[in-house]
């Protein structure tokens, strides 16, 4: 199957970007997506069916914006019990997300890498073009495997809007 191109939706620091993939929409069924876990196993998106799951999309833990998002998502974690999983997804390898995770105390969301195939950002049309980086994006899919939620934030080195995460979250049943 082709890689979609899709330009000019998303800019960073200004300048328009082109996403590579598939462009999920709310109401369609989750695509599946190999990423790679902090122990180098491979995961399923699909494993985690069955809860509520928050994707937090972020380029890279390494920098001001993805930490501090991270770490929101770490925080809103502790509050939101065991019927919903927070994921962070990004390109860092397994062994950078780890360190990070260690080093921030984040240990109530999990982060998975899309390093190894970029399957998870060509699914889901968040693959950035040359930079092998995924895009900032919020994603909620219900415990059926269903996309409840989509937030493409518009300019890559900006947070995402939490209270519309939460908001969305508090109304799936």
């Amino acid at each position: 199957m082709p890689v979609l191109e899709r330009n000019n939706i998303v800019t960073m620091k200004g300048n328009a970007i082109t996403l590579l993939g598939n462009d999920v929409s709310v109401g369609q069924k989750a695509p599946e997506a190999t990423v790679v876990a902090n122990d180098l196993s491979e995961v399923q998106i699909s494993s985690f069916f069955g809860k509520k799951l928050i994707i937090s999309v972020v380029p890279s833990l390494d920098t001001g914006t993805c930490d501090l998002q991270t770490k929101r998502f770490n925080k809103e974690a502790g509050n939101l019990g065991d019927t919903v999983k927070i994921l962070t997804i990004s390109m860092d390898l397994p062994f950078a997300q780890k360190r990070w995770c260690g080093a921030t105390a984040s240990d109530k969301i999990q982060t998975l890498s899309d390093y190894r195939y970029g399957s998870f950002g060509e699914a889901y049309g968040l693959l950035i073009k040359n930079l092998r980086l995924l895009t900032r994006a919020i994603l909620i899919i219900d415990e059926t495997g269903t996309i409840q939620y989509k937030q493409l934030v518009t300019e890559v080195t900006k947070e995402p809007d939490y209270e519309s995460v939460l908001t969305a979250l508090k109304s799936i049943k």
